[in-house]
């Protein structure tokens, strides 16, 4: 993965809507289980949407 793709970096996206985070996980889920990332979770602001969800296929 390239630097500008690490896992450190990617942590702290943020989007417009929940949706738009669903679709970026699922478009770069295979990125972030190839670079060692096991599980995501879904914050808005403080409060935890949903997770942790395996990365695992």
């Amino acid at each position: 993965m390239p630097r500008s793709r690490s896992p450190e970096r990617l942590a702290g996206q943020t989007f417009p809507s929940q949706g738009d985070a669903e679709s970026w996980v699922g478009e770069i889920w295979h990125e972030l289980a190839d670079a060692g990332v096991a599980q995501v979770t879904l914050f808005e602001s403080d409060r935890e949407v949903y997770g942790p969800m395996s990365l695992s296929a």
